[in-house]
């Protein structure tokens, strides 16, 4: 088996478990399917991913997870409306209104003229994004 025909899974740290499945069930609307000591495993459409108990914690530098939905503005309404805070990102190339930034050029293999996309922390700093492609 290659690696190309295998299936990716998302690992993200956390210092404390409790508060981070609190956050992902109530800022998120995600319950776990599948949980052990030390660890809550996440399926979300055709991928999954797990938060594993940890002493270290993620950068918080980059986007460590991300969520391709089919309307940015709405999913962002929503989790806002759940208590989620967006992140203001202003950098050359790069810059959120209303918690949302348009970048054009990305992902032209998935035949697209860009993306629209936004970002937010998790209860343990991991920096998490959602994306749209735009068409």
């Amino acid at each position: 088996m290659t690696l190309r025909d295998s299936k990716v899974a998302t690992r993200l740290p956390a210092q404390d478990l409790d508060r981070a499945r609190a956050f992902y069930a109530e800022q998120l609307g995600l319950e776990p399917v599948d949980e052990r000591p030390g660890g809550l495993l996440y399926r979300v459409g055709s991928g999954e991913f797990a938060l594993f108990l940890s002493a270290g914690r993620g950068s918080g530098e980059h986007t460590q997870m991300g969520f391709e939905v089919a309307d940015i503005e709405t999913a962002v309404a929503e989790l806002k409306a759940r208590g989620v805070v967006f992140e203001d990102v202003d950098a050359p190339g790069l810059r959120t209104r209303d918690g949302i930034a348009d970048i054009e050029g990305n992902y032209p293999s998935k035949n697209a003229s860009g993306e629209r996309g936004a970002w937010f922390r998790d209860s343990e700093g991991n920096l998490l994004g959602i994306g749209q492609l735009v068409r």
